[in-house]
């Protein structure tokens, strides 16, 4: 499989980020492995690393400070387009986000800005439902503790 260009599209606010600075580590059917640094300077976020798991709509990504202590498992709610010879990926963010922290507690975000969204026909029905079906499946695996065993493993080979 070539490696393929990755953009991020968020809907709020409107935009497509090219990222350039990425360092693809993995590609395969099933997910694209990277690198990164922080595209904004964070207070606390220095760097991390993503899973794009291309048949789940979800990206999993370890959050770091810069002196590499793991501050959370960060996953964004994703829709994945690719370009018509599949040399590029857009990932669009759904908005939703769920945090799980190294002491396995997890926390949901931007469920307002969901509804926000969806209320201005920033995003469709379907990718709304899209959005609430993949959080809901991420969710159970939280709740059923195979979290890690599902989307962690991946993570070694880096």
């Amino acid at each position: 499989m070539i490696t393929p260009t990755l953009y991020r599209k968020r809907l709020i606010p409107n935009e497509c980020i090219l990222l350039k600075d990425d360092i693809i580590w993995e590609v395969t059917e099933d997910h694209i492995l990277t690198k990164w640094k922080t595209l904004k300077p964070k207070k606390v976020l220095h760097h991390g690393d993503s899973c794009y798991y291309l048949n789940k709509g979800v990206k999993v990504s370890r959050f770091y400070t810069k002196d590499n202590f793991l501050i959370c498992w960060y996953c964004d709610i994703v829709s994945y387009e690719w370009n018509e010879d599949r040399s590029s990926l857009t990932a669009t963010d759904l908005l939703l986000d769920v945090l799980v922290y190294p002491d396995k507690s997890f926390k949901i975000l931007d469920m307002d800005e969901l509804a926000q969204a969806h209320a201005e026909k920033l995003i469709s029905d379907e990718l709304l439902q899209r959005s609430l079906f993949t959080a809901n499946h991420l969710l159970n695996d939280i709740y059923d503790n195979t979290f890690y065993e599902i989307y962690t493993p991946v993570f070694e080979k880096l």
